[in-house]
């Protein structure tokens, strides 16, 4: 069963992290895009509970799917560090959120 603080802390860093991500107007398209397709992931992992399945992860929980996103999500923290610090925080945050299993 999830735990429904640890939820409200992921649902939360993934809103700011829509926010900057909207804000950031200088974020390369390929980035951008791979990005929106990490927050996808995690998001339909959420919604589901954890139990379900992503249509991109056939037979794989959503909760491990989900938490397969971090290496991604600490890829495109690194990149954008320089450029884009605060986003770069969010990134390694939700990174580490669910690395811990905080989902």
């Amino acid at each position: 069963m999830s735990q429904p603080s640890s939820n409200e802390s992921l649902q939360a860093l993934l809103a700011r992290v829509h926010e900057r991500l909207n804000e950031a107007g200088s974020v390369d398209t390929p980035s951008r895009e791979l990005l929106s397709q990490v927050m996808v992931d995690i998001e339909r992992a959420l919604e589901q509970g954890g139990g379900a399945k992503p249509a991109d992860a056939p037979g794989e929980p959503a909760a491990t799917a989900a938490k397969a996103q971090t290496p991604r999500l600490e890829a495109l923290a690194v990149k954008f560090e320089a450029s884009h610090p605060s986003l770069a925080d969010l990134l390694f945050r939700l990174a580490d959120l669910l690395a811990k299993g905080g989902f």
